[in-house]
């Protein structure tokens, strides 16, 4: 990890990773400073049952500064969490596009299409990502055991802090719907 040679640990950057044993692991690979508050939804989609893992800019900078694209992503202890689970969704944000539905990429088609299902159930947009589709296979949410992850892009609006108190146990358990719904069968 490139970046690792020019920022320190724990002053530039820290990373959170917990390894519950969950089939299911909970990333936010673009947290902090990098893509505001989805460290914060990552971890209340986790709960205190699925597998977490964080990247967290402490300070802010220039969007690419800290912002490694997710097929690039080696963070050794990203990859060895994410090569424990069966599956995993990572959370990102992304800028307003006139839209406040989440985008849905990934190569787990079936938990896509559940979290699809579930969201648009709880009165959240959702579409698949025609744009950032999250299907190469060394984007980190598909380095899984099973090769397939899911990739959240959720808007400036739906991220933003004054939403999220709102919205965000809704929006989380609905994702978490889908997780025990994809996992039962």
């Amino acid at each position: 990890m490139e970046l690792a040679d020019s920022e320190r640990l724990g002053i530039d950057y820290r990373i959170r990773a917990l390894d519950r044993g969950s089939e299911v692991v909970i990333l936010a690979p673009h947290g902090g400073w990098i893509e505001p508050n989805t460290s914060e939804i990552a971890g209340a989609i986790a709960g205190t049952d699925l597998s977490f893992y964080a990247f967290e800019a402490l300070r802010n900078g220039p969007h690419g500064h800290y912002h490694i694209t997710s097929h690039r992503f080696d963070e050794p202890s990203a990859i060895e969490l994410v090569g424990k689970s069966s599956t995993s969704i990572a959370v990102h944000g992304r800028r307003r596009d006139g839209t406040d539905a989440v985008w849905l990429g990934g190569r787990d088609t079936r938990l896509r299409e559940a979290v699809r299902i579930s969201l648009q159930e709880a009165g959240f947009g959702a579409e698949i990502n025609q744009r950032l589709p999250g299907l190469d296979e060394a984007n980190i949410c598909n380095r899984t055991r099973s090769g397939m992850g899911v990739q959240l892009e959720l808007s400036t609006a739906a991220h933003k802090a004054d939403n999220r108190c709102r919205l965000l146990q809704s929006f989380c358990e609905a994702v978490r719907n889908s997780v025990r719904q994809s996992c039962a069968t």
